[in-house]
């Protein structure tokens, strides 16, 4: 680039770029006025509405340096003061008819209602949802609700698929889900008693497509099956339980899970399986019996746990019976006094006591076939 008229020549020392701040221009003009930065700041800070006091305080400070120093500015000044005053007056107003108020409800209102419309691949544990389309599609919107009111699912919790180097498939997933999401139900909902018949075990995996993009996410559901959709949380675990319900309900499951495992075929097609499972039963009888003693109850509760382990030491008499039983008539013999144990009234009026439900559900209800 060439030089320029002022760059280079006689006229170097006072140009526009020469040494000096006020030095004299090119022809004896007479030194430039610069622009007073704080007059710059009040103008700026009185646009934005957010910072008004400080535009005002900046123009009241810039005036009388402008005058001072002989700078330009005043016009920039006097703007910012009389924005920044305009913009203190409104504040004032609106604290004082509560515009500001419905303003601010107004956007919140708007960040939950942002919040609750989320897909199944967001959804935490304890949140609950009603669905955007059909349950049992891979991917749904779902909104997230309060428990109390009424949903259609609850998370119970979610766990990451690993050990694959490629999409494994549905049948693969479906497999490992429903082990994993039945245990983590379980371990959510502790209170077996307290589950709806209409209720079920349901989960979203991942799909062919999710999967591509690094979605290796089953989330885990309780969701009703039907009928009046449901209200009111089924969580009953450690979070919403005190010590002495959860050193209840982890002692008496132990029989539930037992009992649940009985064989498909019964004595007369597999009398070995079957007195296997008897002596598992009564293992875990015997086992919250022991579990039971060891825990210091409350006074109002003393008298019927201790009834109950008193009953269920003469059921695990009964149910050791059952698994060393001779043969198929001596198991049929002892079958029904094993299964229809005395137990079951005591345990539901230690429920009661200890504040859990204490009417059995369909699904934990006792119950034999000795059609035999």
């Amino acid at each position: 680039m060439a030089p320029g008229p002022y760059t280079s020549g006689p006229y170097a020392p006072y140009g526009p770029y020469g040494p000096g701040a006020g030095a004299p221009g090119p022809y004896g003009m007479p030194p430039q006025r610069t622009t007073n930065g704080l007059a710059i700041a009040s103008l700026v800070s009185g646009i934005v509405c957010c910072l008004p006091p400080l535009g005002l305080i900046f123009g009241l400070i810039a005036l009388p340096q402008i005058k001072k120093r002989n700078q330009t500015g005043t016009g920039l000044a006097v703007s910012g003061i009389v924005l920044s005053s305009l913009s203190c007056l409104l504040i004032v107003l609106g604290l004082v008819s509560g515009a500001f108020g419905d303003l601010r409800r107004g956007f919140q209102e708007g960040l939950d209602e942002a919040a609750r419309a989320e897909s199944t691949f967001s959804l935490r544990t304890g949140q609950c949802y009603n669905v955007d389309g059909k349950l049992e599609a891979e991917t749904s919107d779902v909104e997230v609700v309060d428990c109390a009111q009424p949903h259609e699912g609850e998370v119970t919790g979610g766990f990451k698929l690993t050990g694959f180097t490629k999409w494994p498939g549905e049948t693969s997933i479906d497999d490992i889900a429903t082990k994993r999401c039945g245990d983590i139900g379980e371990a959510y909902a502790l209170d077996s008693w307290a589950f709806p018949e209409e209720v079920y075990d349901f989960y979203y995996m991942p799909s062919r497509e999710s999967w591509r993009v690094g979605d290796r996410t089953v989330t885990c559901a309780f969701v009703i099956d039907g009928g009046e959709p449901m209200k009111g949380s089924l969580r009953s675990d450690k979070t919403t339980l005190d010590a002495d319900q959860l050193h209840f309900l982890t002692t008496m499951n132990r029989i539930d899970d037992a009992l649940g495992q009985e064989p498909e075929d019964d004595a007369d097609e597999d009398l070995g399986a079957n007195k296997a499972w008897a002596g598992k039963v009564h293992e875990a009888v015997a086992a919250a019996s022991r579990g039971l003693k060891d825990h210091s109850w409350p006074a109002a509760a003393t008298t019927d746990v201790d009834k109950l382990v008193k009953e269920l030491d003469a059921s695990a008499k009964q149910w050791n019976k059952l698994a060393n039983s001779a043969d198929e008539d001596a198991f049929w013999e002892h079958y029904d006094p094993a299964y229809d144990g005395t137990f079951w009234d005591s345990e539901a009026q230690a429920r009661a006591t200890l504040k859990l439900a204490s009417t059995p559900s369909p699904w934990s209800e006792p119950s034999s076939d000795s059609s035999a």
